[in-house]
């Protein structure tokens, strides 16, 4: 995909759900898991879609949480959503909830010189993107894009090939 094609893809998830992100079973390209929904009213069904960010040589990964708000959200109460609706909803950030907001989105930045140097040694493009959520700062050095429609419950890790 040009630049072009690249921010139109992104901004086609703008403000989705993200439910998972990560380096693909094989390690080489990292994935963005979303849940994209639109208003009912459209008829248009939900679908979760995989964003596969190819040849992925840089992948750092920041909390957009405050301190203040990660020092209230330590107990294992908020990594599941139920249990900390037990514990009575103490304020913190709930990671149980099992998504993060895709807003204000995914951009691509302007040329790096990180990018263009891999792309100078390995002879096809580079590009640099920021993924941002309510809860992690992602920026991603990657040669291509791919979006799949995945089905409810795709399987991320190949458990049975693991060594």
């Amino acid at each position: 995909m040009d630049r072009h094609q690249l921010q139109d893809a992104f901004d086609e998830i703008f403000d989705q759900a993200l439910v998972f992100h990560g380096y693909a079973d094989y390690m080489r390209d990292y994935d963005l898991y979303v849940y994209a929904t639109a208003d009912p009213r459209t008829g248009i069904a939900p679908e979760h879609l995989r964003y596969r960010f190819t040849h992925c040589v840089r992948a750092t990964v920041t909390t957009t949480v405050r301190r203040d708000v990660w020092a209230t959200s330590l107990g294992d109460e908020f990594t599941d959503h139920l249990a900390w609706q037990r514990a009575g909803e103490p304020d913190g950030y709930v990671w149980g909830v099992r998504w993060q907001a895709l807003y204000p989105g995914i951009r691509l930045l302007p040329e790096s010189d990180e990018a263009a140097r891999w792309a100078s040694e390995l002879g096809v493009p580079f590009h640099t993107a920021r993924v941002e959520t309510n809860a992690h700062d992602i920026e991603l050095v990657f040669s291509d894009l791919r979006i799949d429609q995945v089905v409810t419950g795709h399987v991320v890790l190949a458990l049975d090939e693991a060594p």
